[in-house]
C-alpha cells in the first residue's frame, strides 16, 4: 500500500506532492501575515495580485486558498469575474468562481467550497497547524504595533518638552539681552569711584583706562564683558564677552548660566587695550537667526550695502567699522600650511600685513571697493557655516571712527 502525505489537512500519495503542498502552505501562512483578510481593501488587493500571479501556487491547498480569496473578493464587489490562476506541476491553470480542476489531493483543509455559500474567511478554515500560525503571526503584529505606538507616542511627548524647553530658554535669552541692552548708560550698579586697573604684562604694566560710563553698570554685573556689537536693522545688538579660554561661552549666557545660544565672545589672545591690530568676535550660527545666525545674509551683495556699517564699542572706547571682505573659509590642521583668518591678530610688518589682506581679497565672495593699510585697526566676525565640514563664515571690517 502506498505511503500517504498529509499536509493543510489534505491527503498526498508522492513526496513531491507532498513536499510542493508544504510550499503552497508556508506560502499561504506568509501570505495572511501581510494581508488581513477581514479587511475589504487588504482583499481585494491580494485578489489582484492572485489574479496576476504573484502568488502562484502548485497544489490544490493553494487552490483553495485562491478560491476563499476570490470569494471575499467577490462579496466586497471588488471583483465581477473572480478568476484565479495557480501553477500545477509548473504548469499555469485558471480556475472560475473556486472550481478549479480537481487535483491529486484528497481534500483540502482549507475549506474551499464551489459555489459554496460561506463565503467568510476564518481561522476554523485552517487546519490547527496553520491556526496555531497565523494566530502567533497576527498577536507579534499586534505586539509590534503597540510597541510602534508607544515608541511613537514617547518619542513626541519628548519632542515637545524639548521644543517647549528651547523656545522658554529661546525667550527667556531675549528677555535677559532686552535688560542688558537697557542698562547701557544706567548708572544703577555704577561705582563712583574705581581703583585703576592694572594689566601686567612680562616686560611691562599697563595701566587700564576708566571703564566708559556707558558699560559701567554691565561691567560691574559681569566682569568678562568687553565690548557691546551692534548692527542696525538686525539682530545683531548684544554684549561681547571674553575669558581665559575659547570655550566658555559657547554654551553660557552674559549671566553665566548655560544656554546653548551660547553669548559673543572675543578671541581669548586679542586685547581690547592696547587693542590688537584684528579684533575677532566668535558667534553661533543659530537657525533662530540670534547669536550669528544673520550673519549669512552678508553672502548677498545687496545685502552688504544696506548693512555695511557695523558698531563695535569696547568698554573702553567706541569705533566704528565699514565691511571690507567676506568669505567662507575652513578650520584648518595645525599642521596645514595656509592662511588661517583665525589667527591673525597682529602683523609683524607691512608686508605681513598685506600678505594677509591679498589671502582675504582673493576669498572675498565680492568686492567692495574698500581696502586696509598696515597700521589701521580691524574687526572680523565669524560663525559656522554649514554648507561645508568644519565651515566658517566670515566677515572682517576696518575701523572707520
Amino acid at each position: 500500500m502506498a505511503q500517504s502525505h498529509t499536509a493543510g489537512g489534505g491527503q498526498f500519495r508522492t513526496k513531491a506532492e507532498y513536499e510542493a503542498a508544504l510550499r503552497d502552505k508556508k506560502k499561504i501562512e506568509k501570505i495572511c501575515s501581510v494581508y488581513n483578510l477581514k479587511n475589504p481593501k487588504a482583499v481585494l488587493d491580494l485578489h489582484q495580485k492572485l489574479q496576476t500571479g504573484t502568488y502562484p501556487f502548485e497544489t490544490a491547498l493553494g487552490k483553495g486558498f485562491v478560491g476563499k480569496v476570490a470569494e471575499l473578493a467577490k462579496k466586497y464587489g471588488g471583483a465581477k469575474d473572480v478568476s484565479s490562476k495557480t501553477v500545477q506541476g509548473g504548469k499555469e491553470t485558471v480556475s472560475k468562481g473556486g472550481n478549479g480542476r480537481k487535483g491529486r489531493a484528497a481534500g483540502s483543509g482549507m475549506g474551499a467550497k464551489a459555489g459554496g455559500k460561506d463565503d467568510k474567511l476564518s481561522l476554523e478554515d485552517f487546519d490547527k497547524d496553520m491556526q496555531r500560525e497565523i494566530a502567533a503571526q497576527l498577536k507579534a503584529r499586534d505586539r509590534k504595533r503597540k510597541l510602534l505606538v508607544a515608541l511613537c507616542t514617547a518619542g513626541a511627548v519628548i519632542c515637545f518638552g524639548y521644543f517647549i524647553a528651547y523656545y522658554y530658554m529661546a525667550e527667556k535669552t531675549d528677555m535677559d539681552y532686552e535688560q542688558l541692552a537697557s542698562l547701557k548708560n544706567s548708572d544703577v550698579l555704577a561705582s563712583p569711584k574705581e581703583e585703576p586697573l592694572v594689566v601686567r604684562g612680562q616686560e611691562e604694566e599697563v595701566e587700564l583706562p576708566d571703564v566708559l560710563n556707558e558699560y559701567k553698570t554691565l561691567y560691574n554685573k559681569n566682569k568678562r564683558l568687553i565690548g557691546w556689537l551692534k548692527i542696525d536693522d538686525t539682530i545683531i545688538d548684544y554684549p561681547v564677552m571674553q575669558t581665559s579660554n575659547n570655550e566658555y561661552y559657547l554654551d553660557h549666557n552674559f549671566n553665566q548660566e548655560k544656554d546653548n545660544n551660547g553669548s559673543i565672545f572675543m578671541d581669548k589672545d586679542c586685547v581690547a587695550y592696547p587693542r590688537s591690530q584684528n579684533l575677532i568676535l566668535y558667534g553661533h550660527h543659530m537657525r533662530s537667526g540670534k547669536m550669528f545666525g544673520d550673519l549669512e545674509k552678508y553672502s548677498s551683495e545687496s545685502y552688504y550695502k544696506k548693512h555695511s556699517i557695523i558698531q563695535f564699542d569696547t568698554i573702553y572706547e567706541k569705533g566704528t567699522y565699514q565691511v571690507m571682505y567676506v568669505f567662507r573659509a575652513k578650520v584648518l590642521k595645525e599642521n596645514e600650511i595656509a592662511f588661517k583668518y583665525y589667527q591673525f591678530i597682529d602683523a609683524n610688518s607691512a608686508e605681513e600685513f598685506d600678505s594677509y589682506m591679498r589671502e582675504m581679497k582673493e576669498m572675498s565672495l565680492y568686492d567692495t571697493g574698500v581696502s586696509a593699510q598696515y597700521g589701521e585697526e580691524l574687526l572680523t566676525l565669524s560663525t559656522c557655516d554649514h554648507s561645508q565640514t568644519d565651515g566658517r563664515f566670515v566677515v572682517v571690517a576696518k575701523r572707520v571712527q
